[in-house]
């Protein structure tokens, strides 16, 4: 990171931290695509055991992300603030934290997984698929939490190209293991789909390792001590990262969760429906990672701006950020128009199926003009360290308004299942102008010299 004087040159910047975030997103998003694609090669059973597996696994994994990556505004800030004596001690403190999450996430898994499977109405072969994809992930969980905190590191401080090529790099290796332990090659077992829980976890350990590898030997990040002085794990320093890190650890648990939600409602449907809607949800949620990528930048540049004092500055980026959102839902939502039957016909051959997906698609393109706008306004205001409003938002925008409205139009209108999209519009885009009117308060508040009391 570095300081610019000129809308070009932070337009510049900008650019060059969130296009290695958006390769990044996308890779990591590819990663469960193909775990599911290759483990449905096997069979049904398998491809079901393991979509079960990782729509318990997401929300879980994307929620607790959420405190880990508190670490990225914090040390933005101190960053911006020339403080990096104190950057090495955030990192350790973090590493510590995520290996402590992990610790319980593993633990709280191994009481409830057998009895949450039990609950579900699924045949003894898929929930046995189901259960051992998420004991051979489980092996991974502490590498991976390692690398997201060393992540948050690399990205707080704009090299944000740096965590794109371990991805990359690692892509490669999670399909090359993929085929050996689903398929049973190289004289290792066939496993089916519990083979891609294991090549995820060995994928997890080798991110974990590489970029322990890069931290240790790149010049970049030589200068911070992280792994020669090692400090006592503080507990001070923990409830700082928890006190940022809930709130966003909640708020992506609720948005991811909703989508969960109305699939489960959507069960109520033919399976035509049900596969229109999962075809239109996964083209979606690819399409998310550009307004995503977007806030994770505005997080990074708006920290670095706000710990330097320059408030003007962290607004210009707001403006630029929220404007690039705008521009990229625009522009996918006439890719989702031109493109609609050929983005359905990817997923699907069967007629019925095509045209139920497109109408799906028609009301994704509205879909994606809210979270084009939203997303921004959420990494903008992380990088206020403003988590607690957004918190409430998302649960209120989501829950309260979102999914019941969804209900109420999915049941009481000629909608049908399509209400539910609807809805999610609808509680998408309360939220994303109630994110905003927050967003230029607070850019108020610090322009007048009003600072919140946890940014003074």
């Amino acid at each position: 990171m570095y300081e610019t004087t000129t809308i070009k040159g932070k337009s510049k910047l900008f650019i060059l931290i969130m296009m290695p975030i958006l390769v990044t997103q996308v890779s990591m998003y590819l990663m469960n695509l193909f775990d599911t694609m290759m483990s449905g090669r096997v069979g049904a059973i398998d491809l079901a055991g393991v979509a079960i597996g990782s729509s318990l696994w997401v929300p879980i994994f994307t929620g607790i992300n959420g405190v880990i990556i508190a670490l990225t505004p914090i040390i933005a800030h101190l960053s911006g603030a020339n403080e990096t004596s104190g950057i090495a001690r955030k990192v350790q403190q973090g590493i510590f934290l995520s290996i402590g999450l992990a610790l319980i996430v593993i633990v709280i898994g191994a009481m409830v997984i057998d009895p949450i499977l039990q609950l579900m109405d699924l045949e003894a072969e898929v929930r046995h698929v189901a259960k051992y994809y998420l004991v051979a992930l489980a092996t991974g969980i502490i590498p991976l939490f390692i690398f997201n905190t060393l992540r948050a590191f690399m990205d707080a401080l704009g090299k944000t190209r740096t965590s794109m090529f371990v991805i990359l790099t690692t892509l490669p290796i999670n399909v090359f293991f993929n085929y050996i332990f689903i398929f049973g090659k190289l004289g290792v077992p066939a496993y089916g789909g519990i083979g891609s829980g294991i090549a995820t976890a060995i994928t997890y350990w080798i991110s974990c390792l590489i970029s322990l590898f890069i931290i240790i030997r790149m010049s970049h990040f030589k200068i911070y001590p992280i792994f020669s002085k090692w400090t006592k794990p503080k507990i001070k320093d923990w409830l700082e990262q928890l006190k940022i890190g809930i709130p966003i650890g909640f708020s992506i648990f609720f948005e991811t969760s909703i989508f969960s939600a109305v699939t489960l409602f959507m069960s109520v449907y033919s399976t035509y429906t049900i596969a229109a809607h999962q075809a239109a949800i996964s083209f979606a949620t690819l399409l998310y990672m550009l307004p995503l990528s977007v806030g994770m930048a505005l997080t990074i540049v708006i920290g670095y701006e706000l710990g330097a004092k320059r408030y003007d500055d962290a607004r210009l980026y707001g403006r630029i950020g929220i404007g690039s959102g705008i521009f990229i839902a625009i522009f996918a939502g006439i890719i989702l128009f031109v493109f609609d039957e050929k983005i359905a016909g990817l997923y699907h051959t069967n007629p019925e199926v095509i045209q139920l997906t497109k109408h799906f698609i028609f009301y994704a393109i509205f879909y994606q003009l809210a979270d084009g706008f939203g997303a921004p306004i959420q990494g903008a205001l992380r990088g206020y360290k403003d988590v607690n409003i957004t918190f409430v938002l998302s649960f209120v925008s989501y829950w309260i308004v979102g999914l019941p409205s969804g209900w109420l139009l999915a049941n009481y209108t000629e909608m049908g299942p399509f209400g539910y999209w609807v809805g999610l519009i609808i509680g998408l885009s309360t939220g994303a102008i109630a994110l905003l009117y927050r967003l230029l308060t607070l850019q108020k508040k610090y322009a007048s010299g009003q600072l919140p009391a946890t940014n003074r």
